[in-house]
């Protein structure tokens, strides 16, 4: 399976210890700036993550709804703790879009859609589209674990964390994505 495309840059910024501390302490100059080093991954998560549903307005929503629950839980986050700033800030985006996505009932896609996406000559802008459906079957956990991976670089570890599951829980989870994602685009095992 080629890899698939990514849209964000692999380096993952990391906000400044002592911007961090000051947001803690309720500076709101500082959180403004953790909402700016943060807000383009979590918005692309959540964009990933909802799929069909996710229209701008209600991703954007959540969005404000991961920094909401950030603001209110940061004086309890700790450097020290067992996550970067950036993967304790997934870990809430995860759980907002899993919420979502339990609450709403996927829209299905034609399968004759379906069938033509596929067969499509396969330039960046069809496979990107044919990867957003192939996205769009999968499960919640699935997607999670495939989107945490592939797009946002989480290590087997952080994505344990972040789902709250064991490190062989994502490996197979993200096995079966993959499989899901290679026989949506027609390559196979």
């Amino acid at each position: 399976m080629p890899p698939l495309p990514r849209t964000t840059p692999t380096a993952r910024p990391e906000l400044d210890d002592l911007t961090l501390a000051r947001a803690q302490r309720g500076d709101t100059a500082a959180f403004r700036a953790l909402v700016g080093c943060y807000q383009d991954a979590v918005f692309g998560f959540l964009w990933r993550m909802l799929g069909a549903r996710g229209d701008r307005g209600l991703v954007e929503d959540l969005s404000q709804d991961v920094f909401v629950n950030v603001h209110r839980a940061l004086p309890r986050f700790s450097t020290a703790g067992p996550a970067r700033l950036g993967t304790w800030i997934l870990t809430i985006a995860t759980r907002i879009a899993l919420n979502a996505l339990r609450r709403h009932r996927p829209p299905t896609v034609p399968l004759d859609q379906r069938a033509r996406a596929v067969a499509a000559p396969r330039t960046d802008a069809a496979l990107a589209l044919i990867v957003r459906d192939a996205l769009d079957q999968l499960s919640p956990d699935h997607r999670a674990v495939l989107v945490l991976r592939e797009f946002h670089d989480l290590d087997y570890d952080e994505i344990a964390g972040v789902l709250g599951v064991e490190v062989g829980t994502v490996r197979s989870r993200l096995s079966r994505a993959r499989a899901a994602l290679r026989d949506a685009l027609g390559e196979g095992p």
